[in-house]
């Protein structure tokens, strides 16, 4: 996954499709027509938007996902981002009707992880609001995410033995590292469906709610990282929550970074470093790092 360094300093090398938002980031192009993007505020929500299909998977939809994450990843202007489906699923699976490219034969280009950048890959913490059915691509997507909020009586499942294919988008590596090698095991080689309320006991999710509560508490908690965090810090820790590094090279890498989040040169603490809050607070301690932020959040909004 390379260093932590060069994937702070450097967005993923997928074109950003940042024509999705306008300005005020209020809607998303024609072109778009699997995925919707909207902005509230500094949270971008991504729609999987096939409502009449319960947000079955394309290839077409896989392609919309991973610009509108570059785009994501390449604003300033987000701070996070909330991935949910259109109507009373999230996604219901690969389509395996209208779209016929979604599990065209392997061949040259073929990749089970057709969705670039991964949401683990984009800088903000990406929450996937799973508000109804999630199985198959539907749930590995979601894998994919920090954080999982799922609708209490949803039907999830990593289905894709009982197809006759492998499951996909890393899920070998996620679910286990998510929920643990037992589970894991369980879950992809039986294919069992469980539900949401499952899905918080084993760990897959962190909350289960009624589906009409989970976009809205998906989006709350995306505010509340907006308002009260730090960009770089929640960046920096998100990439250190994926690595795949030792407790020892955590530790060094958490060494390496607190230096890195204090000396990196941004305007926010060049003005920070000469006020006279900043004199009279001192130079470390948590009121410190508490300043920093404020004086960064203060800077985006002007």
């Amino acid at each position: 996954m390379g260093s932590v360094g060069s994937w702070m300093l450097c967005p993923p090398r997928v074109e950003a499709m940042t024509s999705l938002m306008s300005e005020h980031g209020s809607s998303a192009q024609d072109s778009a027509e699997h995925v919707r993007v909207e902005r509230e505020g500094e949270v971008a929500v991504l729609t999987l938007d096939r409502p009449d299909r319960l947000n079955a998977f394309t290839g077409r939809m896989g392609a919309e996902l991973g610009r509108a994450y570059a785009a994501c990843d390449a604003d300033d202007g987000v701070r996070a981002v909330v991935v949910t489906g259109a109507g009373r699923a999230f996604c219901a699976g690969a389509d395996l009707g209208n779209a016929g490219d979604t599990f065209a034969a392997p061949g040259d280009g073929f990749s089970a992880s057709p969705v670039r950048p991964a949401a683990w890959e984009v800088r903000k913490p990406v929450i996937a609001a799973l508000n109804g059915h999630a199985v198959g691509i539907g749930l590995t997507i979601a894998m994919q995410c920090d954080i999982r909020v799922v609708a209490e009586g949803a039907t999830l499942g990593f289905l894709h033995v009982r197809r006759g294919v492998l499951p996909d988008m890393h899920a070998h590596w996620t679910v286990p590292r998510a929920i643990g090698y037992a589970r894991a095991a369980e879950l992809l080689l039986t294919g069992r469906t469980f539900s949401g309320r499952e899905a918080v006991d084993l760990g897959i999710a962190s909350r289960a709610l009624p589906a009409s509560d989970v976009l809205p508490a998906a989006l709350a908690m995306a505010n509340e990282i907006a308002v009260h965090t730090a960009p770089l810090s929640v960046a920096l820790s998100k990439r250190l929550l994926w690595t795949d590094a030792d407790r020892d090279e955590v530790g060094r890498l958490e060494t390496e970074l607190h230096a890195t989040s204090w000396e990196r040169p941004t305007r926010a603490r060049a003005r920070w470093r000469s006020s006279s809050d900043a004199r009279r607070s001192g130079s470390s301690g948590c009121r410190a790092t508490g300043l920093r932020a404020w004086t960064e959040t203060r800077l985006r909004r002007r």
